[in-house]
């Protein structure tokens, strides 16, 4: 794939934001790319294993009581949606979403990963599209074959903030990853040197922008707009920061990203892992996750809104009776989330199978009716037009894309 963006400029912001994100709070892999279209998507890895029958409840089902005697004894806050669900209280600030016919979820859907049940191989196969590794090769991601197939399509900028790059944006699009070491902050005189060798460069001045702007929350041109200042300061005095408010940053960069030229962005939001005492561990991500689509629809503007649909999506659900810690443990059917202004409608979709013993799998976990994938493929179809043909043998080999569910307006 061949672009503007060289291999010179994304190594020297990729230099530049290692050194300047101690001041940062992006602590997530976060990539974007560019193409000739005016759709954006999103996806948002949820890790951690997402409740779908917590997020989305069943209330139409006489059986969740049973199942979950603390988990469904209140109705305090649930927000009814269709065909007798009803959304969690802490989600409940996504409601003008769906009521603007902007948020959607699919329920019952899962990768075909099975049994084992391992956070850790259960993202990888999401990541990556594939119902199993073969033994050796490189492992690549979905979206990453996507954008390579993508008629026209460039990468911009690849960023990925943290410990690794995401699989899900590895590949020949390359993505480069770093830790950084969190107690460094560059001072004064730092900044200094940095502004004096590469101000004479366009590129490497550019790259250094995009780095202070990362640590001072601005985005942008920081010289062309005056808050260089303001970034020097927070960068070198990072304690200030507002602790937890990490979804927001990334939200608003991407955002801004994709307010303008960035068409694909993808990143993912952790802690929905809930072992222990569900009705309070659940609430953070949920409000965490309402935050980051709200701060994107808000950033982005209407104009972009109108054209973006947001995937979410988890490694696996979890099981349909509640353990004696008040918490559910490593599932298979889940849901997953859909939204933004591209969509055609609100609504809950998918094929419910019911909570009845014999209806579960392995008569411990919501049955999976249908493959996560295929909800991605129509979405990329829908974006960017790949042919059936390629998102079945290509982007997600085996899978099988069916009907048209038609999200898209």
């Amino acid at each position: 794939m061949t672009g503007t963006l060289t291999r010179r400029r994304f190594l020297a912001q990729g230099a530049m934001v290692g050194c300047s994100l101690a001041a940062s709070p992006l602590v997530t892999p976060v990539s974007f790319a560019q193409m000739p279209s005016d759709n954006r998507l999103v996806v948002i890895v949820m890790r951690g294993g997402l409740d779908g029958l917590d997020l989305l409840r069943p209330r139409q089902d006489a059986l969740l009581p049973i199942l979950r005697p603390n988990l469904a004894a209140s109705l305090d806050g649930e927000t009814p949606l269709d065909s007798g669900f009803g959304l969690h209280p802490a989600a409940a600030q996504l409601l003008p979403l769906w009521q603007a016919g902007e948020l959607a979820f699919v329920n019952a859907v899962s990768t075909p990963y099975r049994d084992k049940r391992s956070h850790f191989d259960g993202q990888d196969l999401l990541e990556a599209g594939v119902s199993s590794f073969g033994t050796g090769g490189a492992r690549d991601g979905w979206l990453n074959r996507a954008i390579g197939e993508i008629s026209g399509a460039t990468v911009r900028t690849s960023y990925a903030i943290g410990a690794e790059p995401m699989l899900l944006s590895s590949g020949a699009a390359a993505v480069t990853g770093w830790s950084p070491d969190v107690d460094f902050v560059l001072s004064e005189q730092g900044i200094a040197l940095m502004q004096k060798t590469m101000g004479q460069d366009p590129e490497m001045a550019q790259a250094m922008n995009i780095a202070l702007g990362l640590a001072s929350g601005a985005t942008g041109s920081l010289a062309d707009d005056g808050n260089m200042g303001a970034a020097m300061d927070s960068m070198m005095n990072p304690a200030g920061k507002s602790a937890g408010q990490a979804h927001l940053r990334i939200a608003e960069f991407a955002a801004e990203q994709l307010r303008e030229d960035a068409r694909i962005a993808c990143f993912s939001l952790g802690g929905w892992d809930t072992h222990f005492r569900q009705l309070n561990t659940l609430r953070r991500p949920l409000t965490q996750l309402s935050d980051t689509l709200l701060t994107l629809k808000e950033g982005m503007g209407a104009a972009a809104w109108q054209r973006t649909t947001v995937v979410a999506m988890t490694e696996f659900g979890r099981t349909a009776a509640e353990n004696g810690t008040g918490g559910t443990d490593h599932g298979t059917g889940g849901a997953m989330v859909l939204a933004g202004g591209a969509l055609r409608k609100a609504g809950v979709f998918g094929q419910w199978p019911g909570l009845e013993e014999a209806a579960l799998y392995k008569r411990r976990d919501l049955m999976a009716t249908d493959d996560v994938r295929r909800w991605a493929g129509w979405a990329l179809r829908s974006s960017f037009g790949l042919d059936r043909s390629l998102l079945e043998m290509h982007v997600f080999p085996g899978m099988q894309l069916g009907d048209d569910p038609r999200l898209l307006a």
